[in-house]
């Protein structure tokens, strides 16, 4: 893959996009992974002056935040902290007594990427910036995300592009190594790792969604997320309602 190449036509087609929309620039939340890391650099370059990072610590690891901030501030990125844990904290005492024991972890995780989607959306409305997401195909495939949380955005620009083609845009880009080495995480919780909760690895998946092999079990698997998470890949269904039921 020619990666400057496709930086050059990512950032291109990024402007062109926010300028279409009436918009002034991009907001984008940046976790001090590498998918945000790669798109805020992109992002940068369409709108030098123009390009706000928000970093949204969440009972996080502080490694995080300083991974996000080494990334800022390297590239001259503009940004801001907002810290989210008082907010989530405030919404369990609310909803504690609704959960069941049993799903009290994913359901308390899912809390985090919602807070994160309402916190760049306020950004964005204030600047009239886009949300720029930061998912690659890879996940977005198989639904790794928060419905209404980090997959609701406005544009996303690394949508198009396996894991492991992030990682060579990651290098050409320059992005710290201690951001590429750590093992990619939501920080959905304590020691959460992506390719853990999705019972498989980048690496499979991407074997599979480039060249549809793997072993039996790892293809079962992919073929079930990618049934299970179509509703996140679709807008709302409306029921459309016959002239026939109309009229009767």
């Amino acid at each position: 893959m020619n990666t400057e190449a496709v930086i050059h036509y990512l950032a291109e087609w990024l402007e062109e996009k926010v300028v279409a929309a009436g918009a002034s620039g991009v907001v984008v939340g940046l976790s001090g992974g590498i998918d945000s890391a790669v798109s805020a650099c992109i992002a940068k370059r369409a709108f030098p002056d123009d390009t706000l990072a928000i970093m949204m610590p969440c009972k996080s690891d502080v490694n995080d935040l300083q991974h996000a901030q080494l990334l800022a501030e390297a590239n001259k990125i503009c940004y801001s902290i907002v810290d989210l844990g008082n907010a989530y904290d405030s919404l369990l005492d609310i909803y504690e007594k609704a959960m069941e024991s049993e799903k009290q972890i994913l359901l308390r995780a899912n809390i985090k990427p919602r807070l994160r989607m309402t916190t760049l959306y306020f950004f964005a409305q204030a600047k009239n910036y886009l949300v720029l997401g930061t998912s690659n195909k890879s996940e977005i495939v198989i639904g790794y995300a928060t419905k209404y949380g980090d997959n609701a955005v406005d544009i996303q620009i690394i949508g198009d592009l396996l894991k492991k083609e992030v990682y060579a845009l990651a290098d050409h880009l320059e992005i710290p190594e201690v951001i590429i080495n750590k093992p990619p995480s939501a920080g959905l919780w304590k020691d959460q790792t992506d390719e853990q909760e999705m019972g498989l690895t980048y690496q499979e998946l991407d074997e599979y969604l480039e060249s549809n092999s793997g072993s039996e079990v790892t293809i079962t698997r992919i073929k079930e997320m990618i049934s299970r998470s179509e509703h996140k890949r679709s807008l709302p269904l409306i029921a459309r309602i016959p002239q026939s039921v109309r009229q009767r």
